[in-house]
């Protein structure tokens, strides 16, 4: 590694170092050593010391042990007649300056607790968004897990200008990368300079403004550490492991605009223990030789036209680029995209107008493939604001499709449209709502396009069994009238087939083995009446992606002979499980909680627990926002325990959905034992909650079911639950 590199970061080190202890002196006088600091809604501490060195920060006091560790690694100041140490010196005082920036921020929490917003979002006064907490690493972290999200670039410092800050983000975009934001050159940040160049950032747009400091690049760090432990199942405090699927997993770069400083050296090099390499747009020595990164470590003097091409190739990264002919920018980047207020040029659906969008199955000459058909008025004909209905009808032929995977392929409607810049798609079926921006229509988009993006992608992701695709998009009136009634009748019609769907009456269910990757003795055993738990897959979705792919995740599974009928064990799941998970889970029960339940992964939607007191079980869901649960312990600490592919009695997790099923925890009772979870979730599956008890000849149950303004313990809700006379109650001891 080059000398001078190396002697840059550690004078970096030393300085970072220097800052950090006495502004903690100064904090500690102030608050004393019990003051509690944190990155909030997170249960990985400060996560870059917890994942290397194992150690739970919840303290100023935790701080001292940790700077005992980190001024171990410091390596001493380079002479200039010393031609000492290259690669290790460096990255020991890379690592050394992450856990003095981590606690350089966690302070920043404690002293100015309204600097960093909390959410997904940014607003008119505050673009800094901080560490991510637990439910958006979840919700984002497993992008980079399912292939969604192919890697990262962490952007330091500042373009010359916003429209080449623009340029850079956009292609970025294209490729399906998140950009994580720090730091600033000459007091200009990347953030800012895409803000005043009309660019929506935040985590919807995968444009991350983590903040204005160098030390906020530890929050992008975090959140790999944090991915590999959620993921990858690896331990806090196993440093190698983590670095090593780092490496492997998360493919993420350093992109570095303006002038470096010693700080910015040091901070670099703790990015490479990683296998993060560097791409700078200045002329800074470069370190080729390979070692830490796949390739080379450091390169300089990339023009910046060819900074993230060049960024890709040095990180080794395959980006499978989508193209569609359309005049607007396309990728799932843009799926998160708002178009709002003064931007809305054409907008249809969501109760302003009527809209539907419906699939029908053709024979092979039946269907025109690539036919893409306007009816009625057309964007170059309308005025900006305009409303009008709006029907999609994709007519589809192959050898291989079944009537079963057309619902399948119309929920994809939704995300293939978003993935159009300026385009704003929300819902399915016929509650669908499209807004379409101004800056879309002036370069050049018009209904066509959306049929282009219909055609071009269902190819492409259901090549395997479509043929030909012709699409038909109106306005007129009558037309889509026309449609809607013939859409109506069919979605009923489907509804009743899958509602009619029984674990009993199929003799093959299916696996999701999707999270593996990252829990690797998870097996998803999804039944008609048992939809995967991360809410994503049911029995149809599961049939359909085996068809599309008989390689993949979803494989069928022969149940075998019955082995337990309440319990939902059968010989052939048992088998299966058995070879899936390498022999790290015996038994499974589809029904139960307390006896075999099946695995869970972390990607749960939900996750029910046993409440001992109350004879019955809570569930909560990752929107929860709650400190703790009647159980004790919040979403997040509940994901640490039961997730990871382990069978736990007593723990399950599960979709939103399945609370409705028949077969939800049937064993134990079914619903009637559901005592507590989150009044949000309550209200939006009250009416199945309702229906289901009633089946079950217990009338308004959710009624019966407290929530979080009732009480968050067992003792605090019992009281209501005999108030209201809870079926629990009386029913048989769970243990």
């Amino acid at each position: 590694m080059s000398k001078i590199i190396l002697s840059a970061a550690i004078r970096g080190a030393h300085k970072i170092a220097f800052r950090v202890e006495n502004k903690y002196s100064e904090v500690l006088k102030k608050h004393g050593p019990d003051q509690e600091i944190a990155f909030p809604n997170t249960g990985y501490f400060l996560p870059i010391i917890y994942s290397m060195l194992g150690i739970p920060v919840k303290t100023l006091g935790d701080c001292q042990l940790v700077f005992q560790k980190a001024r171990k690694l410091l390596p001493p100041l380079v002479k200039e007649n010393h031609h000492l140490p290259y690669l290790a010196p460096g990255l020991d005082a890379g690592m050394a300056s992450l856990f003095y920036q981590e606690i350089e921020e966690a302070i920043r929490y404690l002293e100015q607790p309204d600097f960093y917003l909390t959410g997904e979002d940014t607003t008119d006064d505050n673009i800094w968004l901080g560490a991510a907490n637990d439910i958006i690493l979840r919700k984002r972290g497993v992008e980079f897990v399912d292939g969604r999200a192919p890697g990262f670039a962490a952007i330091v410092g500042a373009a010359p200008d916003r429209e080449t800050a623009k340029k850079i983000a956009e292609e970025l975009q294209l490729k399906n990368l998140y950009v994580f934001m720090a730091s600033n050159d000459s007091g200009t940040s990347f953030s800012e300079q895409l803000v005043d160049a009309g660019v929506q950032i935040g985590w919807n747009t995968r444009l991350v403004s983590f903040g204005p400091d160098i030390s906020a690049a530890v929050f992008a760090l975090g959140f790999a550490t944090r991915a590999a432990m959620a993921f990858g199942g690896v331990k806090p405090g196993d440093f190698r492991k983590n670095l090593i699927y780092n490496k492997d997993r998360i493919f993420a770069f350093v992109m570095a605009m303006g002038f470096v400083t010693d700080e910015w050296y040091a901070t670099a090099a703790g990015c490479i223990n990683f296998g993060f390499p560097v791409i700078a747009d200045t002329p800074i020595p470069e370190v080729l030789p390979t070692g830490i990164c796949t390739y080379e470590h450091v390169v300089s003097n990339v023009p910046h036209d060819q900074m993230v091409s060049k960024a890709i190739e040095v990180r080794g990264l395959k980006v499978a680029v989508t193209e569609v002919p359309i005049p607007v920018a396309y990728g799932p980047a843009f799926e998160g995209e708002r178009v709002r207020g003064d931007d809305i040029y054409f907008e249809c659906g969501g109760g302003r107008t009527q809209m539907v969008e419906f699939s029908v199955l053709k024979e092979m000459n039946e269907v025109e493939d690539g036919k893409i058909e306007v009816l009625g008025t057309d964007i170059p004909d309308i005025k900006p604001g305009t409303k009008l209905p709006f029907a999609i009808y994709v007519e589809l032929a192959g050898r291989q499709m079944q009537e079963d995977f057309l619902p399948i392929l119309e929920r994809q409607i939704h995300h293939l449209i978003n993935y159009a810049q300026g385009l704003m798609h929300i819902g399915q079926r016929d509650i669908s709502w499209i807004r379409l921006a101004k800056q879309a229509v002036e370069k050049g988009f018009t209904f066509a396009d959306i049929g282009k993006i219909l055609h071009a992608m269902f190819h492409k992701d259901f090549g395997a069994i479509v043929d030909k695709v012709q699409v038909t998009l109106t306005t007129d009136e009558a037309r889509v009238t026309e449609i809607l009634k013939e859409a109506r009748d069919t979605f009923k019609k489907r509804d009743a087939r899958i509602a009619d769907l029984s674990d009993e009456a199929e003799g093959t269910y299916y696996s999701c083995t999707l999270c593996q990757s990252f829990a690797p003795s998870h097996v998803c055993v999804v039944t008609p009446e048992r939809t995967g738990l991360c809410g994503a897959y049911n029995w149809l979705d599961c049939k359909a992606a085996f068809e599309i792919n008989p390689t993949g995740p979803n494989q069928p599974i022969e149940k075998g002979e019955v082995l337990d009928e309440r319990l939902g064990k059968w010989t052939g799941v048992n088998e299966f499980v058995r070879q899936a998970s390498r022999g790290k889970v015996e038994n499974v029960s589809a029904y139960s909680i307390m006896t075999d339940p099946m695995t869970s992964c972390g990607c749960f939607e939900c996750i029910a627990a046993f409440l001992d007191k109350c004879n019955g079980i809570m569930t909560v869901d990752r929107d929860f926002r709650g400190d703790s649960t009647p159980c004790g312990m919040k979403f997040t600490t509940l994901a640490g325990s039961a997730g990871g592919g382990g069978v736990t009695p007593g723990f399950v997790g599960h979709s939103k959905h399945y609370i409705g099923s028949k077969k939800f925890i049937k064993a134990e009772g079914g619903i009637k034992r559901l005592v507590w979870m989150p009044k949000a979730l309550k209200e939006e599956l009250k009416e199945k909650i309702n229906q289901r008890g009633s089946e079950t000849g217990v009338e308004n149950l959710a009624d019966m079911i407290a929530d979080e303004t009732i009480g968050m313990t067992q003792e605090e809700i019992l009281p209501f639950l005999k108030e209201k006379k809870h079926p629990a109650l009386e029913m048989e001891p769970m243990v």
